[in-house]
């Protein structure tokens, strides 16, 4: 019997070393992480392994109740549960512009426009807001033939603001982590002429010399050039290198100092001219017959914005 144990025993630990021998981790250098696919090299041996895509599920009706609340549906082949009561996925599936819930609630149903998914994009750092958006597209005057350079994507809202009504753009992010979200966001949007970059914009920007092949995947003769970084004057002499004849370059900066040392670097450059330096307030107001008041929160200071044109 005790014969018989050790032998078991010795069995067992040849079983044991066996299954060591063939499960082999790799060390945290041995892993060399690629876009789509990761190369995991184990004893000199390259093993692929595909990454499985994220798929990104995007909103196909959007819901509003009379009071302005909104509900945002992603799936319409089942009932959506409100706290206002459930709409059945037969109204989420039909056209009409008015529908009820269980409980009779009224929903103005409508399918959702840019700005509706553009609303629900993820954030990682803190962006751009709307109003300093509207000015640069007031200011600069770019349109659907507008080719544009931006850098410090971050989530990528003013990018994406930009993509909507120009021809193409060009964004940089060095942080990976927020190329990713921008990533994201931008197969959330379903944007097409969006290139984007995850280098700096500090360094100089030569895709022309290697990727011209007829495809115009590199910026040229840009007409914007929008810089929302730490230290934006770094980059005022790759942008200006960039820039057509007219062109603008637009600087977003929420401190002092920024504007200051930014402004000074392009009055060092000749070809650049200093317009102006701008901030937007904006107050919303409360109109309720003829009581008009103006709200008690506001936006107030976001950043200021640097408008430089080249000549």
């Amino acid at each position: 019997m005790l014969k018989m144990a050790n032998e078991g025993k010795k069995e067992n630990k040849l079983q044991d070393n066996k299954l060591k021998e063939d499960k082999v981790i790799p060390k945290k250098d041995e892993i060399v992480a690629k876009s789509k696919k990761v190369d995991i090299v184990i004893n000199e041996k390259k093993v692929d392994i595909v990454k499985k895509e994220k798929k990104i599920e995007t909103i196909k009706k959007v819901l509003i109740t009379e009071f302005g609340k909104r509900f945002f549906v992603r799936n319409v082949e089942q009932d959506f549960h409100t706290n206002f009561g459930v709409v059945s996925k037969k109204d989420l599936k039909s056209d009409a512009s008015i529908i009820k819930t269980g409980n009779g609630t009224k929903l103005f149903a409508h399918k959702p426009a840019f700005i509706d998914l553009y609303s629900r994009i993820k954030r990682a750092p803190q962006i751009i807001p709307r109003k300093d958006i509207g000015i640069i597209i007031a200011e600069t005057g770019i349109g659907r033939n507008s080719i544009v350079v931006e850098a410090g994507t971050g989530s990528g809202a003013l990018c994406f603001m930009l993509a909507n009504i120009v021809k193409k753009v060009f964004t940089y992010e060095i942080r990976e982590d927020f190329f990713n979200i921008a990533s994201e966001n931008l197969k959330f949007l379903g944007l097409k002429n969006v290139v984007m970059n995850n280098k700096s914009i500090y360094d100089r920007i030569d895709e022309k010399k290697k990727d011209d092949k007829g495809k115009n995947d590199f910026p040229k003769d840009v007409d914007l050039v929008a810089l929302d970084l730490p230290e934006p004057w770094l980059a005022v002499e790759n942008a200006n290198a960039l820039l057509k004849s007219g062109g603008f370059l637009v600087s977003y900066s929420p401190t002092t100092p920024q504007v200051s040392d930014f402004v000074e670097k392009v009055k060092k450059i000749e070809s650049l001219r200093y317009i102006k330096t701008v901030e937007v307030i904006m107050r919303d107001w409360e109109i309720d017959e003829r009581k008009v008041r103006p709200m008690s929160a506001s936006i107030g200071h976001s950043g200021f914005i640097s408008f430089v044109r080249k000549v």
